[in-house]
């Protein structure tokens, strides 16, 4: 079982412009959708009216047509709207996107029936039909102005088709009048005065959906920032809630050894004579109180970022010999066996650090074991080299075995807990972390644990190639 020993980080990573582009354009899309009912009630409303004035001013046969594509269009679109609700309205993205590229000819189409009326009642109608019909197309153009300009491609195809039908159907019906100056020249002046609208349509466009660009952009921002705050807020509660914890159990720990020294502190006070007895107690306490706090000020350094690497060339035969000249007489005190087992090898580490990981997996090896023993090994996997500890202790159940690399954390039915301050693992797991090691644990009730310490046989971080040097065996380089 390897055991993640990086502490678990919360970030909220900004979106990618594609995915923000994405989700505004959906938003745009969503706008103009929700705008389309009542541009096509206002056109339902208004196509009675227009058809009453053309009526005997216009062909019948072909008012009947233009009347026909008119209220199929408006029926086609108004049945865009149900399919838009039922199948895209939930969803954002490309999806609204290509629904758009699909039906966006229905705008044009709309645009061009609407434009195509010019030619059917121009210098041909009474001027109060041409009036109204002029008053018609120019307040479609203006409430399509404010309906479509939230998506910009379909709001240009509904106006350039609208001018383009405007002025075509100008230009036929001014065709049959050639020989009268002065319709010519009033087609003359639309002409221009329908390109002047439609350029002044196209910029208003442009600057309504800047603004509607700009609002959901904003928007998007706005939630980005919420949800980024939100992760940060949580992450300070969980730090504030792990630091109170982490105090808790500190005053806890450290009430115990000082009581005890205050009592035998009174105790040498009255009997003077028992020093010889109470002497042991107080430097047991006293080793206590100096072990919590080593153990405190090397998880702020870590955590602080102060805690100084400095690598050289470690002998892991000499590690072994400062482990055993440790804990050796721990272990005969408990009557347990405490071997090592490596050959000359040289790494590239900080021996303080390496010393401070296998010195805690040690003493939390003994503390746990109450018979059989100890060992320490190193073994070599491909470019791999491993530091194992193992001990034939009480184990570690499969429920506890990632929350022993907390602060403080003892599993309580275990023996040896009673003096223990919970700290040594998560040091190791800290400084594991810090050097760029894995550390990985198997253990079984009952039976006992090894934990692994894997680390390159070389890093990058080596003075020059000069110094570099291959694990070697001492006896084979002798040889």
């Amino acid at each position: 079982m390897l055991v993640d020993t990086q502490p678990a980080t919360y970030q909220h990573m900004p979106a990618s412009p594609e995915v923000r582009e994405h989700w505004v354009n959906s938003q745009l899309i969503g706008v103009m959708m929700d705008n389309l009912g009542p541009s096509l009630l206002a056109g339902a409303l208004t196509l009675p009216v227009l058809v009453y004035l053309m009526a005997g001013d216009v062909n019948g046969i072909v008012l009947s047509v233009w009347v026909l594509f008119m209220v199929f269009m408006l029926v086609y679109r108004y049945r865009l709207i149900g399919l838009y609700r039922l199948q895209f309205d939930s969803v954002e993205g490309p999806q609204r996107v290509a629904f758009l590229r699909r039906y966006q000819w229905t705008w044009g189409a709309a645009a061009l029936l609407w434009g195509g009326s010019v030619s059917l009642v121009y210098l041909q109608a009474s001027l109060l039909t041409q009036f109204v019909c002029a008053l018609v197309i120019l307040g479609q153009a203006l409430l399509n102005l404010t309906a479509f300009s939230a998506y910009l491609p379909v709001y240009r195809a509904y106006a350039n088709s609208l001018t383009v039908a405007v002025m075509a159907g100008l230009l036929v019906a001014a065709s049959g009048h050639l020989d009268n100056p002065g319709a010519v020249q009033a087609t003359l002046i639309l002409e221009a005065l329908t390109l002047v609208f439609w350029f002044l349509m196209r910029l208003a466009g442009n600057r309504l959906n800047h603004v509607h660009h700009s609002s959901f952009e904003l928007q998007f921002s706005n939630q980005e920032l919420i949800d980024s705050l939100t992760l940060q807020t949580r992450a300070s509660l969980r730090a504030v809630a792990t630091k109170n914890r982490f105090l808790a159990s500190a005053a806890h720990d450290l009430r115990q050894p000082v009581h005890a020294l205050s009592l035998y502190a009174d105790w040498l006070a009255t009997e003077p004579e028992m020093a010889r007895d109470i002497a042991p107690r107080i430097l047991q306490s006293t080793r206590a109180i100096n072990e919590l706090f080593d153990s405190l000020f090397d998880l702020t350094r870590i955590d602080a970022g102060n805690y100084k690497v400095r690598l050289q060339h470690v002998d892991v035969v000499e590690v072994f010999r400062d482990l055993r000249l440790q804990f050796e007489p721990v272990a005969q005190a408990k009557s347990l066996r405490f071997r090592t087992h490596a050959k000359h090898t040289v790494i590239w580490s900080d021996p303080v650090v390496l010393r401070r990981i296998l010195g805690n997996l040690v003493s939390n090896a003994l503390r746990h074991t109450q018979r059989g023993g100890v060992l320490v090994g190193l073994r070599r996997r491909d470019d791999m080299l491993v530091l194992e500890v193992w001990d034939t202790g009480v184990g570690i159940a499969r429920e506890h075995q990632q929350a022993i690399f907390q602060e403080f954390f003892r599993v309580s039915q275990h023996q040896g807990t009673e003096d223990s301050l919970g700290l040594g693992l998560t040091i190791v797991s800290k400084l594991t972390s810090l050097m760029g090691y894995q550390l990985s644990l198997n253990s079984e009730a009952n039976r006992g644990s090894v934990f692994r310490v894997m680390l390159p046989a070389f890093t990058q971080q080596e003075p020059n190639a000069d110094e570099r040097q291959p694990v070697t065996d001492a006896a084979q380089t002798a040889s």
